[in-house]
C-alpha cells in the first residue's frame, strides 16, 4: 500500500482533486497546509513558517525551499509503516511546500506516489486574469488588492517552472492545470484508477 501526495502550487487544484480522490475511494484526506498552520501557531522552534514578517528579505522561493526541507522529513516520519496503522486505508495528502528533490531525498518514494499540479505554463498577466474572474470569498486571494495578487501571480509562476524542471530531472508526474481543469481532472482519475491497481499489489 502506497499513500498518494497531490502536491504543487496554490491554486492548481489539490484539494480538489484530493478531495474527490478521497470519496470516490475512501481513502484518508490530509490537508499539510492545516498542519503546517499548527507548527506555525504552536512551534515556531522549527522554522516552519510561511508568514512574510517571520521571513523578511526572503524571496518566495527560498521560503519555498525552507519549508520543504524541514516538512519532508516530518512526511517521511508520518508515512513510515512503523508509525502509520496499515488498517486505516491509504492516506491522499494535498501539499504545497514540497519539491520533487526533497521527495527523492528523503525517500518519500518508499512510502507514497506522487502527483504535482502545475500553472506554469501561464504569463502571471494570464494568471492573474484567471483569479480575478473565479476568485470567491472561500479563496485567500479574494480579498487581496490587485498589487498583491499580481505579486503573488509572479510568484506562483515562477515555482511553478521551477517545481516543472525538478520534476523532469527526477521524472516524476506532473500537469498543467490552468485550463480546461474538469477536462483535466477527468484524464488524471482515470489514469489513477490505473494506479491506484498498482498500488494496492504494492
Amino acid at each position: 500500500m502506497k499513500h498518494l501526495i497531490v502536491a504543487g502550487v496554490p491554486r492548481a487544484g489539490k484539494s480538489t482533486l484530493s478531495r474527490r480522490i478521497a470519496k470516490e475511494w475512501g481513502w484518508q484526506h490530509v490537508s499539510m497546509d492545516a498542519v503546517i498552520a499548527g507548527f506555525e501557531q504552536c512551534f515556531p522552534e522549527t522554522g516552519v513558517d510561511t508568514g512574510l514578517s517571520v521571513n523578511r528579505g526572503k524571496t518566495s522561493l527560498e521560503i519555498l525551499c525552507t519549508i520543504s526541507g524541514k516538512m519532508a522529513p516530518f512526511l517521511r516520519a508520518m508515512t513510515s509503516p512503523e508509525e502509520y496503522d496499515q488498517q486505516n486505508g491509504p492516506m491522499v495528502i494535498d501539499m504545497y511546500q514540497l519539491l520533487p528533490e526533497d521527495f527523492i531525498r528523503c525517500g518519500l518514494s518508499s512510502t507514497c506516489r506522487i502527483l504535482y499540479l502545475l500553472t506554469g505554463d501561464l504569463s502571471p498577466e494570464e494568471r492573474f486574469a484567471i483569479q480575478k474572474n473565479y476568485d470567491t470569498p472561500e479563496d485567500y486571494t479574494y480579498s487581496l488588492s490587485d498589487e498583491e495578487r499580481m505579486e503573488g501571480c509572479h510568484c506562483l509562476v515562477e515555482q511553478s517552472r521551477l517545481i516543472q524542471a525538478q520534476c523532469q530531472r527526477y521524472k516524476l508526474p506532473w500537469v498543467e492545470t490552468a485550463r480546461n481543469r474538469e477536462q483535466v481532472f477527468a484524464q488524471i482519475m482515470a489514469r489513477l484508477k490505473q494506479a491506484k491497481r498498482e498500488m494496492e499489489m504494492d
